[in-house]
């Protein structure tokens, strides 16, 4: 409790996709929102719905001072908490990061469908202090959740945002009274990383085996674009599949449909079947049931 007559701990608060905007939504409902003297938004075009409007609206209804990132640099300030944020921050004096992963393990991008594409057994969220180097900072707390695969990324984002509320809700008193302890270091021979993502890396890669791929098509589905893959020259976008039994196949060729079934093709991987359940033109056009038998996916 802050003692009588003085004010909280002022604090910028640096939110972007749903992630954040449900974190605002839990300070603004559950916790002290007089705190905030400022959240700072930017659009982001990775994802089908990036909540930027529903956060700038929130602010709005709420009386919190919004600012875009391209209007500026905010005025400096004590402390600060970034939610999804993809840009260098400077000018806070105490910066806490929540990022998707349990460090050391997952510094990086796109932690959480890396998490995915490789089977983890859980997921998590962790607190940290930011420094020069990207998630390497002493960590304040962490929060797991076990997974079940098959899961979708939207399912895996439920999760996650699980875990930004419980954090948040176990920070924000320190963070209002400006008394967060020291945090923990991490420890630099369990660390591991995680590259940045673009378009290239949502083509499937055929030859792998059909239960990597299944998980890869879970994991870049919506709110992203959705794994692609080449059919007739032209870009689709499978947003279901299903890995199916392998069977014996003589001149194994990764890509070609084996079966087609109720007009979904199965597809040889390099291990295994794949079914594509929900296939898509890259302009969003419904591309099943499949038109030709022979078809080859790259």
């Amino acid at each position: 409790m802050d003692a009588p007559g003085v004010a909280p701990a002022r604090i910028t608060l640096f939110l972007m996709t749903e992630k954040g905007y449900r974190v605002l939504q839990h300070i603004v409902a559950h916790l002290d929102k007089t705190a905030v003297a400022l959240v700072v938004g930017a659009p982001d075009a990775h994802v089908a719905n990036d909540y930027f409007a529903e956060i700038q609206a929130l602010c709005a209804q709420e009386n919190i001072p919004f600012q875009r990132r391209v209007a500026g640099r905010p005025p400096a300030a004590s402390q600060a908490l970034a939610v999804s944020w993809r840009w260098l921050i400077t000018g806070i004096d105490r910066l806490i990061v929540l990022h998707d992963s349990l460090l050391p393990q997952y510094r990086g991008f796109a932690p959480l469908v890396a998490c995915l594409l490789n089977g983890e057994p859980e997921i998590g969220v962790t607190a940290l202090y930011a420094t020069t180097e990207f998630d390497q900072g002493p960590v304040l707390a962490q929060v797991a959740r076990p997974v079940q695969y098959p899961i979708t990324i939207a399912r895996a984002v439920a999760l996650a945002v699980e875990c930004y509320l419980e954090l948040t809700a176990q920070l924000w008193p320190g963070l209002c009274a400006g008394s967060l302890p020291p945090g923990t270091p991490q420890l630099e021979a369990a660390a591991t990383y995680s590259l940045w993502r673009d378009e290239a890396d949502y083509r499937i890669d055929w030859h792998r085996d059909s239960a990597y791929l299944r998980r890869f098509v879970d994991a870049l589905g919506a709110p992203y674009r959705g794994a692609s893959t080449l059919l007739g020259g032209q870009l689709h976008r499978v947003l279901a599949a299903e890995a199916e039994p392998d069977v014996v196949i003589e001149n194994r060729a990764p890509g070609k449909v084996l079966f087609v079934r109720a007009g979904e093709p199965v597809v040889v991987c390099g291990t295994g079947l794949l079914r594509l359940t929900a296939l898509r033109t890259d302009a969003g056009a419904d591309a099943l049931p499949l038109r030709q038998f022979r078809s080859r996916f790259g």
